[in-house]
């Protein structure tokens, strides 16, 4: 035998060794994986788990709506106080300088807070819709039908039987504090101030920005006002997997 042999055989097993070492590095075998038929490949690139399940998207889903529900909540709590600070403070203005001109500065203010307070409560009830309507019941289908109610309380709070007395107490409250006061002062400035044309133009559009701000209220807080229709959504169905 030529001295070639043994040298090519050398070789070829250094080769080999080192292809092996790679594998055992890689995790895997490279010649059974060049080897591995193109079908079995594939079925073992589907096989794998996603980094993140569906019920983990859900959950962090809520956990975000629900806080950006808080945040809702607080700011539009804090509005009232807003409001009585600034009827407080024009009226107090108002009658120490014994001048009925500046009562018509109130009238916008309570709009701009009126509706920015009604922007804010119909988007906190469009949360809790969402949640009852689509979070619940996709999460509800993943834990399976043993797993009872999903968020119970989004639903329960609403069977309360005094929810209608309590929706029109508090339109009222919301009609007196956004509506009424700056009606009010502009019933005190008509009954006042003198009968400036541009003034009583001012006032005249500040009433009927006041009366519309009034009617969205009550057309939110009707409680026989047919409700809207939930949403359609696709069913939760298991991911599958490639054809082989």
């Amino acid at each position: 035998m030529s001295a070639r042999g043994p040298r090519r055989t050398r070789a070829a097993g250094t080769l080999y060794a080192s292809a092996g070492l790679i594998g055992a590095l890689s995790g895997h075998e490279p010649v059974r994986d060049m080897a591995m038929p193109v079908a079995r490949r594939e079925r073992a690139v589907g096989e794998r788990e996603p980094l993140v399940g569906v019920g983990q998207l859900l959950i962090a889903e809520y956990q975000s709506i629900k806080e950006e529900q808080r945040a809702r909540i607080g700011f539009r709590d804090n509005l009232l106080y807003v409001t009585l600070a600034a009827v407080a403070g024009v009226a107090a203005a108002s009658l120490e300088a014994a001048r009925a001109t500046m009562l018509l500065a109130l009238p916008p203010v309570c709009v701009v807070l009126g509706w920015t307070y009604l922007v804010n409560d119909e988007k906190i009830s469009a949360i809790g819709r969402y949640v009852r309507t689509e979070l619940a019941p996709r999460l509800g289908e993943l834990a399976g039908p043993g797993a009872g109610a999903v968020f119970g309380w989004e639903t329960a709070h609403r069977g309360d039987a005094r929810r209608r007395s309590r929706k029109a107490v508090q339109c009222l409250v919301d009609l007196g504090a956004f509506c009424a006061v700056p009606l009010a002062a502009l019933v005190g400035y008509w009954t006042d101030a003198p009968g400036r044309a541009a003034l009583l133009v001012l006032s005249a559009l500040e009433a009927l920005a006041v009366l519309a701000l009034g009617v969205h209220f009550v057309l939110y807080a009707l409680p026989f006002t047919a409700p809207a229709p939930e949403p359609s959504r696709a069913p939760v169905c298991p991911p599958t997997q490639p054809p082989l």
